[in-house]
């Protein structure tokens, strides 16, 4: 079966989807996406991901491209010509089509909108989390609105690419100050030699993951001791164990952090048992 699109009102084939050159997407990465688990044929989050989506949209004064409700229908209706039942669906707005020109273009010019959603094998990602990963370490040299969802991901591009060059799955970006920010694509996570669970605190240092969210309400059920607050490199290779969480990865364990093994080299049991509550806490909608 033929992958489907929804491209600006049509849903089309997905070889032959596309938007005007002029898109400023394309021209200037002017815009914001979000990214959304399906279960089931369902999706997972929705309402999280589409109030990050309005305040991403808000915080760069793009307007929404249409009412809620339409949205919603769009990416329901993107899912079942797909036919996934397990794997994601990707939205992105931009701020449309106009004359390359750095100022903003006319307010009557609509915003853009693509939707896409393929599937995946489970199985594959619990493989990948019985094994765990490894990461690298690289500068955070990216802008310090990382808390907006935009399109504007060269610096992660980099940051992976080097990270799979490295033979790792991931890149943790660290501030000037030797602290880890977050991942290429993930938030980032350790235990302590204590116990206790660590992750940065949602501030305009790093995206506030939806995953993240759920994975700190599941923590305080399983009355998990959490400090949001940041951690450093050398506490990370001290650390008990590590983790990234995403709504692609949910809570990943990470067993080398720059070629050193973190803990015994094994996937740790919080994050083992954060991956295994997740979705009993996540808000699941047909």
């Amino acid at each position: 079966m033929s992958r489907i699109a929804y491209v600006n009102g049509q849903y089309v084939a997905h070889a032959q989807a596309a938007v005007h050159i002029e898109d400023r997407g394309y021209q200037f990465a002017d815009g914001v996406y979000e990214v959304c688990e399906v279960r089931g044929g369902h999706l997972v989050d929705e309402r999280r991901h589409i109030e990050r989506l309005v305040r991403s949209l808000g915080e760069i004064r793009i307007a929404l491209p249409m009412p809620l409700a339409a949205l919603k229908v769009v990416l329901r209706e993107t899912i079942r010509r797909n036919r996934v039942r397990h794997g994601f669906v990707y939205l992105q707005v931009t701020r449309g089509v106009a004359r390359r020109d750095h100022y903003f273009p006319d307010p009557a010019t609509p915003p853009s909108l693509v939707v896409t959603a393929r599937a995946v094998d489970p199985a594959k990602g619990e493989a990948v989390a019985r094994e765990g990963i490894a990461v690298i370490t690289t500068p955070d040299n990216r802008w310090e609105r990382v808390d907006i969802k935009t399109v504007g991901l060269l610096p992660n591009v980099l940051a992976k690419q080097a990270a799979k060059e490295a033979g790792a799955r991931e890149a943790w970006f660290v501030d000037g100050e030797g602290r880890v920010t977050e991942g290429g694509s993930t938030n980032a996570w350790i235990v302590t030699p204590e116990g206790r669970l660590v992750t940065r605190h949602a501030d305009s240092g790093i995206l506030r993951g939806i995953t993240r969210t759920v994975m700190l309400d599941v923590a305080e059920q399983l009355q998990l001791t959490v400090e949001e607050r940041p951690f450093t490199v050398a506490e990370a290779l001290a650390a008990r164990e590590a983790f990234v969480t995403s709504a692609t990865n949910f809570a990943t364990p990470v067993v080398r952090i720059d070629g050193q093994i973190i803990g015994d080299g094994r996937p740790g049991a919080v994050a083992r048992v954060l991956r295994e509550n997740f979705h009993s806490f996540a808000e699941v909608t047909p």
